[in-house]
């Protein structure tokens, strides 16, 4: 099983999440985003040993620590999907920060691109890999079955969905990505989202205005 610690990074809010396996006490860290402090007590806290970087999608909010602690703990980056590759370059970063106002960020690049159907390890977990644009062409959400888990990043909030103005977002394919690949996957999945706090799959269908079932 999996259990997991939501860490708030940044003036953003970004949940940063350290995600790990009960039984080996190995564990991922999912978009650090910055504020490296925080994540590093909470990794403390929760007693784990991180083994990989998993990322989500390619925004700055979620990829402005990432080049800095994987150096820092010598971790492997593993995501998003390749469609993000734009995103992660040093031109795009730099373009990010002077929009949000933030100090920029180094580039890096994953060393593995993750796609739909892949999996990822967690000590002897195996999440699955679901592509699901939208907010960024390349974004990818992490979900472990077992422990009706879903790590959803910034396509599904609790009562809203993400952004799609941003570069390459497209707001149909958004909610095509909720409705046919996400909610499928059972109204009793939790989820944690990149900003606020966790929900169900059952919970947004029946209340979420932008794609409760009676929208469709």
């Amino acid at each position: 099983m999996l259990e997991f610690k939501t860490v708030p990074v940044t003036p953003f809010q970004q949940n940063c999440t350290i995600l790990w396996c009960v039984d080996t006490g190995r564990a991922a860290v999912i978009d650090p985003g910055g504020d490296l402090e925080l994540v590093l007590a909470a990794i403390r806290e929760a007693n784990v040993e991180p083994e990989r970087i998993l990322l989500t999608h390619g925004h700055l909010d979620h990829v402005g620590g990432v080049a800095d602690l994987a150096e820092r703990l010598e971790l492997p980056i593993e995501g998003p999907h390749r469609d993000d590759e734009f995103l992660l370059h040093s031109n795009s970063l730099l373009a990010q920060s002077q929009l949000f106002g933030t100090p920029p960020v180094r580039s890096f690049t994953p060393g593995r691109w993750l796609a739909d159907g892949d999996r990822v390890r967690i000590g002897n977990q195996d999440l699955e890999v679901i592509h699901c644009p939208g907010h960024s062409p390349g974004h990818v959400v992490f979900f472990h079955e077992a422990s009706k888990l879903a790590q959803v990043g910034d396509v599904l909030f609790q009562g809203s969905i993400g952004r799609s103005d941003l570069p390459r977002g497209n707001h149909q394919v958004l909610l095509d990505s909720i409705r046919s690949r996400l909610f499928p996957l059972g109204d009793d999945i939790r989820f944690i989202p990149g900003h606020g706090p966790p929900s169900s799959f059952g919970v947004e269908r029946r209340v979420n205005p932008f794609v409760r079932d009676a929208m469709f």
